[in-house]
């Protein structure tokens, strides 16, 4: 891996033996769409949920959550693209609570989503809101000294088997982003029900919807009306890091790649030895190095403490680009197994189905370009 100081690569090796020991045997025991709690369980036991949030003493140092997170996701990825997405949405669905919850509140939740007992998730899409979330419908109504949710969210990870979600709600009428607030809501609340979805991408998500959910001040997250503020901070943390977790799946599937051309005859020779075949591995093996660069420098920015629009321009590079070229790469080392690789079971093919929904969520391909744009431009016309 690109440019890693001694110590995170003895963290990377670390986290790739446990995934690939520890890990690895728990996947596929909870059927695909469905979350996977012996395997949650187990990322908490072995301490790759407290990882998430600060760590412990151990390398890479404390103070380098974004790059901690793009480690961790890029090396399980490349060992389990389920246990790398059941760990990614713990910290997706939790971050927010630690974040800009209360002491009670992050009390309450993070640490049984450290041990891996409590299933988070992250509840902002709306049927008529994905990317653009200003547009959130979802309503907060007053009630007293409390809230009541009324509406749906729609392709939620980990729905409806949650047990917390954050969720993003509108407390202002007709105030866009300034009229938005997040909650900590109990999966298990009255009023709330959802159902799964069935998704070409084989992880955990669903619908639900909030008939009159109640929720009090004490699960507020943030300040009233604040809400936009905690999702762009969540996601400037964790867009990179889904560059990182395409980044695993892009180095998986080149490995296999490799392996392939290096033995499969064909006219005689590997295919390896067909200039068109080891030109194409160039090309892919060139793309997936730019854009491990591109994640790590935003990492990097992000845990530097980099002025916020760095931040935001770095994080939307490297999801771009990370995505746009993890879906290439194995769309090509598809196309270089052939037939085999669709068969369903075959490595190639999981991946093939995994890597198409990174390019939409967390804010789509072209949302991405959009955010780069405006950046460059706020940067242009700043004296």
């Amino acid at each position: 891996m690109t440019n890693l100081s001694a110590a995170e690569k003895a963290y990377v090796d670390r986290i790739r033996e446990l995934a690939a020991t520890e890990l690895l045997p728990l996947t596929g025991k909870a059927g695909e769409g469905k979350v996977n709690r012996p395997l949650v369980t187990a990322m908490g036991t072995h301490g790759l949920l407290r990882d998430l949030f600060g760590g412990s003493p151990q390398e890479p140092p404390s103070d380098a959550a974004a790059m901690r997170l793009c480690l961790l996701r890029e090396t399980i990825a490349g060992v389990s693209t389920e246990a790398e997405t059941a760990l990614a949405l713990q910290g997706l669905g939790s971050y927010p609570i630690l974040q800009s919850g209360s002491p009670e509140t992050v009390e309450r939740w993070i640490p049984g989503v450290v041990r891996g007992s409590t299933v988070a998730a992250f509840a902002l899409t709306e049927p008529a809101a994905g990317s653009d979330a200003a547009a959130l419908a979802l309503r907060a109504e007053p009630d007293g000294d409390c809230w009541r949710l009324h509406g749906e969210k729609i392709w939620i990870s980990n729905a409806p088997e949650a047990d917390v979600y954050t969720v993003f709600a509108r407390t202002t009428p007709d105030a866009g982003a300034r009229g938005v607030t997040a909650f900590a809501v109990p999966g298990d609340a009255e009023g709330l029900s959802g159902e799964h979805l069935d998704l070409l991408s084989p992880h955990p998500i669903g619908r639900l919807r909030f008939d009159g959910v109640r929720v009090g001040r004490g699960d507020l997250l943030g300040e009233t009306g604040g809400g936009f503020r905690v999702a762009m901070r969540t996601l400037d943390l964790f867009r990179p890091s889904v560059g990182a977790f395409a980044l695993g799946m892009a180095r998986r599937a080149l490995d296999l790649t490799l392996d392939h051309v290096s033995t499969r005859r064909a006219y005689g020779a590997p295919l390896a030895a067909q200039q068109s075949v080891a030109h194409t591995l160039a090309d892919l093996a060139t793309q997936l190095e730019a854009a491990r660069l591109l994640v790590y420098a935003a990492a990097r920015a992000y845990d530097a403490g980099a002025p916020r629009g760095e931040i935001t321009r770095s994080a939307a590079m490297a999801k771009l680009y990370a995505t746009e070229a993890a879906h290439t790469i194995v769309d090509q080392c598809v196309q270089l197994h052939g037939a085999r690789a669709l068969e369903r079971g075959h490595p190639l093919e999981r991946l093939y189905r995994d890597v198409r929904a990174p390019r939409i969520y967390e804010g789509a391909s072209e949302v991405q370009r959009s955010i780069i744009a405006r950046e460059l431009f706020k940067e242009r016309n700043t004296p």
